[in-house]
């Protein structure tokens, strides 16, 4: 045999003894009648012998009470067994190693040096599963409705007529959809109509179409299995609709969703059966569904764009919420309510709206909604002082509503820039009846510069 060969082994084997005299617990190998081939540091040390002397020693003179020969006979493997040394209870392990179905030798190690260890072990998994319990209950609320048909604020008469079309939904399982411009409370709808449905116990599961890649969506929605594809992992991953089982699914900007994907969507919703990405078993699932879009869903039927047979399966109960500007009543009891809001969240004392700041918040349009009277209204109760909302305390492009009053002057050139900025931003949108590729094209910037913009700004999307 070449040297080079021989030096080989020798290094193989002084990696693997090292590797088993690193094993903390103390390791022992036996030959079929006992005879000790290794033995560990760790575990000479524990018994307080050299190690290196047990070599060529049967291991019932080294080792009491041991059982590796019987192991050794029997060919059956002894794992996590009590084993008393010294005075002190251990738990050991015992493992046959065969070669063509016969014993060539025994692997003992110490997995335990003291049984208390394991019933800490044990202790620590008991604590561990009662807080995967709490975390599923929480994981529950999370996933629940935060909001009810109380919530929704408003006193008009188109106000009013939806919250009652609300109830009568939830006394269904057949599919809503919630229809209006962004801001408009579409969400809050889906929420309150799931609250008041035998499903509140179960989840309310959310998906923003627009918001998820179009190569991920199939996946987010059905779910995968393992190694399904580049990426995916090892442990697979179930869909929005499997964890909505027996509750609701809320998708929103349904009309964002890509043709490709509705036909699929079209089957899961008439069939109630899911098959994940890279699976073979189809499973059934009990869910409601709830849509939400602020496109006009008719006229994307008619360019090509949405399918008309989806379109229909959706549109069971439809319920349109109209623009705050159209309801200029609920603008009194809706800021009212905001203030109260936003004066628990910041830890403010705001008491009163003058009646010319209501007077001109009814007479602005709200391209926004709601949410645009959230965001301005959270603007003026982080500058504020006092108790009382004014009139220069509102955004520039506000103030200039105000019936016979000067003009607010800002308070340095980029405020009244950005002010300026924002209105010609404010109304260069709503002439074009919030589509933003219009609006970029009518100020002579791009898209993507519009929504950084108006981000900037804070101006609702």
């Amino acid at each position: 045999m070449p040297s080079g060969t021989i030096k080989e082994y020798q290094e193989k084997i002084e990696f693997y003894e090292l590797v088993l005299d690193n094993i903390r617990n103390g390791v022992m190998i036996t030959d079929p009648d006992g005879k000790i081939i290794f033995f560990s540091a760790a575990y000479g040390n524990f018994l307080g012998i050299d190690h290196k002397s047990t070599i060529g020693k049967n291991c019932a003179e080294v080792v009491e009470n041991t059982r590796m020969p019987t192991v050794a006979q029997t060919g059956i493997p002894e794992i996590n067994s009590p084993h008393r040394i010294m005075g002190q209870d251990m738990v050991v392990q015992r493992i046959p190693i065969k070669k063509d179905g016969k014993v060539i030798a025994v692997y003992g190690q110490v997995m335990f040096e003291d049984v208390r260890d394991v019933q800490a072990l044990a202790a620590k998994l008991n604590f561990l599963e009662s807080k995967v319990k709490l975390y599923e209950k929480e994981l529950v609320s999370l996933r629940a409705s935060k909001y009810t048909i109380k919530n929704i604020i408003g006193k008009s008469e188109a106000i009013t007529g939806l919250k009652q079309l609300a109830l009568k939904a939830a006394q269904t399982n057949a599919p809503v959809l919630i229809l209006g411009e962004s801001g408009t409370g579409k969400e809050l709808f889906a929420h309150a109509i799931h609250h008041a449905s035998d499903r509140r116990p179960f989840p309310f599961v959310r998906l923003n179409c627009a918001a998820i890649p179009k190569d991920l969506l199939e996946a987010e929605l059905f779910g995968y299995e393992p190694g399904a594809f580049t990426g995916a992992g090892n442990k697979g991953k179930p869909g929005k609709f499997e964890l909505a089982h027996r509750g609701t699914i809320f998708l929103d900007e349904i009309g964002e969703l890509p043709l490709e994907m509705q036909p699929k969507l079209l089957r899961v919703i008439e069939e109630k059966e899911i098959e994940r990405l890279g699976g073979t078993r189809v499973s059934r699932y009990d869910f409601r569904l709830i849509a939400a879009t602020q496109e006009n869903l008719e006229q994307s039927v008619e360019q090509g764009k949405f399918r008309k047979d989806l379109y229909y399966r959706l549109n069971v109960i439809p319920v349109q919420i109209p623009p705050l500007r159209e309801r200029k009543d609920d603008i009194k009891v809706i800021t009212e309510h905001l203030v109260n809001s936003l004066n628990k969240d910041l830890g403010m004392n705001v008491t009163r709206i003058s009646p010319e700041v209501m007077s001109i918040f009814e007479k602005y349009d709200w391209l926004g909604n709601v949410r645009e009277l959230s965001n301005v209204l959270e603007r003026i109760l982080y500058s504020i002082e006092g108790d009382t909302i004014e009139r220069h305390h509102l955004p520039f492009f506000l103030q200039s509503l105000g019936a016979g009053v000067t003009p607010y002057n800002p308070s340095s050139l980029k405020q009244l820039r950005e002010e300026m900025e924002r209105e010609a931003l404010v109304q260069a949108i709503r002439l074009a009846n919030n589509n933003k590729k219009q609006a970029s094209e009518k100020l002579g910037i791009h898209r993507t510069a519009l929504y950084k913009k108006m981000k900037k700004l804070n101006i609702p999307v």
